[in-house]
């Protein structure tokens, strides 16, 4: 029997035609006081349950690695998933849903407000270091066609002062204004003080599961 989905949030700022962007919060009654890789396989039915429920039906799932880089890698249907060495994913391509798993580092959306890309990135304390959201920025814009101007960005939860000692929530927000985008989403939502919605890496010391965030182009408008 197919699980039933878990609760997921969506994002008014990326409210657009053809754009589909979904969080996965907490799974309930998902035992994931294990490793990464364990706690992924156990959440591995409901993830895919819930991306059908929330608009993915169908949709192949691009993932990326995760190592806490600043490469960002261009990616289509016939790429091989997940791409190694990267943590953030651009398409052009309608129907190919991106994914980034995180647990107090944030998903960054980015979306053409013209439909022409899509960007999703893992930018944690160190991937914000490094300057990834900067760079999925340039890399989506030259791709798609796009100025800055044209982009929406989206921070998804994420831990956030006091539980963690960096606001990297509000670097990434800066450099995205440095890059000139002039339309930037902050909900403000933390981890690791909401443990009813939110898996938290620091909280439940490495031994928790992992959001899945999801960002895709569809072939058909949003219902009206």
């Amino acid at each position: 029997m197919a699980d039933n989905p878990c609760p997921f949030e969506t994002f008014p700022g990326l409210d657009l035609p053809t754009i589909r962007a979904a969080f996965i919060q907490r799974a309930p009654d998902i035992d994931v006081q294990a490793d990464r890789q364990v706690a992924l396989e156990r959440l591995k039915s409901i993830h895919l349950a819930t991306m059908d429920s929330a608009g993915f039906a169908g949709m192949p799932l691009a993932q990326a690695e995760q190592v806490h880089s600043a490469h960002v890698r261009i990616v289509t249907k016939e790429t091989s998933f997940p791409v190694p060495d990267c943590d953030a994913l651009v398409t052009t391509e309608a129907g190919l849903c991106l994914g980034i798993y995180v647990a107090d580092c944030a998903a960054v959306y980015l979306a053409d407000r013209h439909g022409r890309g899509i960007a999703l990135a893992h930018s944690g304390r160190k991937g914000t270091e490094l300057g990834i959201v900067t760079r999925t920025i340039q890399t989506l814009c030259a791709t798609c066609g796009a100025a800055p101007g044209d982009i929406i960005m989206q921070i998804s939860p994420c831990i956030r002062p006091p539980h963690y000692e960096v606001d990297f929530a509000a670097n990434i927000r800066a450099q995205a204004k440095s890059a000139g985008l002039t339309e930037i989403h902050d909900r403000g939502y933390c981890t690791a003080s909401n443990p009813a919605a939110y898996y938290s890496y620091r909280r439940e010391k490495g031994r928790t599961g992992r959001h899945l965030a999801l960002l895709a182009i569809a072939t058909t408008p949003s219902p009206s």
